[in-house]
């Protein structure tokens, strides 16, 4: 991706030069080393390397988990009948309702005396799901998340700004295992207090941010606020994710912060961060590390595998979990598969830009709307900050969809200004996406800011019981 400019601040944004260092830094003892083997080995290498762990997390999940064992035998299949790898396809899959079906440690393949960690999902909608880590699943979680942080661009040395939430949601953990891992210094700032993580980033000169997109905007605004400029920083590469974000949101943040901004992907059910990652070099889709998962793409109504390019979601199946081991799950993320070689060299499998979620998607007057798509809109759009949320009503027999959106700073509020920005953006929503809106302009900060992920839905319609 090339060198992007903000029509906002009117100011171009330089790609700031490597530091030079005179000698190759000391490697923490541990720390991750690059594998070139493993990250560009041919397709047929892959495919052997995938069987072989296939074949032994089956197992694993047959003989230890009595949940798999069941669906398993109730198919009349046996780990010994899997003979290649489209064997898998007819595997049946799993889905989150069962890890909370089995809350808490129904699908641990390892008992609990043997799990060294817990993460878990808030559980605001029931149950949390409930995942766990035996002490090697959770050094294969440094390696791959190092590997990750090597593929966008982090080195041994950098100064890593850890804006990713700490605790039981496995984005800031997952992080600062694999910073340390990658022999990276690691500021654990975790999210919130964001006038002091703008002076950390800068009194400690970090080189790499990590944050989701949404709050790295939000440290962005704050920074402008304050006057300070974070693309005079040492900031050179933000590794952003959990949560969907559109290329014009990537070229926002990068024009104000003064970054290359690049996509991380997981999820806590498979491993957490560092399922797949962007490269610097090409920022054409996330690389999925075959060696440890299987990605395939499903049509979600059927269930059946759709070929390589077709869009559809996301199924993972994982090769070398021990305490959680997971076949076909299904992710509900919306994207496409691609093994066309990377310009970057690597021959992983890339998963294209997630466009959303089976669960995010609305449906209004018959269209289907992802919310990133109305982000992409949304962003760039003059005098429309990047800051919006979706509220669903039901209004007789049919949902109706109001689009909250904040003017910038610099435009003057008034009634025929604000009406301006709601046509603009009733027009251009009608216009790309096909649906009509109502359209709520506010003033600067009235939409709530999030430190971690973003509320982009707020869903008003009744609750059926």
């Amino acid at each position: 991706m090339g060198t992007h400019g903000s029509g906002r601040s009117g100011a171009s944004v330089k790609r700031k030069a490597p530091v030079a260092r005179k000698s190759a830094p000391r490697r923490a003892a541990g720390a991750y080393k690059f594998d070139a083997a493993a990250e560009t080995m041919p397709r047929a290498e892959i495919e052997r390397l995938q069987l072989r762990r296939l074949k032994a997390s089956i197992k694993n999940a047959y003989d230890n988990v009595p949940f798999h064992r069941s669906r398993l035998k109730a198919q009349g299949f046996e780990p010994g009948d899997l003979k290649r790898l489209d064997d898998l396809a007819g595997l049946p899959f799993t889905l989150k309702t069962d890890l909370r079906d089995h809350y808490p440690f129904g699908l641990f393949a390892r008992p609990r005396t043997e799990v060294a960690r817990l993460h878990a999902s808030s559980g605001t909608t029931g149950k949390p799901t409930v995942v766990g880590y035996t002490a090697k699943d959770i050094s294969t979680w440094a390696d791959l998340m190092a590997r990750s942080m090597a593929c966008a661009g982090g080195r041994p040395g950098d100064v890593i700004h850890n804006a990713y939430g700490y605790g039981l949601f496995t984005g800031g953990l997952g992080a600062h295992y694999g910073a340390e891992r990658l022999g990276a210094t690691v500021v654990p700032m975790s999210g919130g207090s964001t006038e002091r993580q703008i002076v950390l980033i800068t009194d400690f000169g970090a080189r790499v941010l990590c944050a989701t997109p949404s709050y790295a905007l939000v440290i962005a605004e704050v920074a402008e606020k304050e006057g300070v400029d974070l693309r005079k920083s040492k900031l050179e590469i933000g590794i952003f994710g959990a949560e969907p974000w559109s290329e014009a949101m990537r070229r926002e943040v990068e024009a104000r912060l003064g970054l290359r901004a690049v996509d991380i992907y997981g999820l806590s059910e498979i491993m957490g961060p560092g399922v797949a990652c962007e490269c610097a070099e090409a920022q054409a889709g996330l690389h999925g590390w075959e060696d440890h998962f299987i990605f395939e793409v499903i049509d979600p109504d059927t269930g059946k595998r759709l070929k390589e390019g077709d869009t559809g979601e996301l199924v993972i199946t994982t090769l070398t979990k021990e305490a959680l081991p997971m076949i076909r799950y299904r992710t509900r993320d919306i994207t496409r598969l691609s093994t066309e070689r990377c310009a970057c060299g690597r021959t992983h499998v890339r998963i294209k830009r997630i466009t959303g979620r089976n669960d995010d998607m609305l449906i209004i007057r018959g269209v289907n709307v992802y919310p990133s798509q109305v982000e992409a809109v949304l962003v760039g759009l003059p005098d429309v900050a990047p800051h919006y949320q979706l509220v669903v009503e039901r209004k007789g027999s049919m949902d109706q969809l109001t689009v909250e959106v904040e003017l910038m700073p610099n435009v003057v509020p008034t009634k025929e200004q604000r009406a301006v920005v709601a046509e603009s953006v009733r027009h251009h929503i009608k216009s790309i996406i096909g649906v009509t809106t109502d359209v709520t302009v506010k003033e600067p900060g009235e939409i709530p800011r999030s430190m971690g992920k973003a509320v982009r839905v707020r869903d008003l319609r009744p609750k059926l019981r």
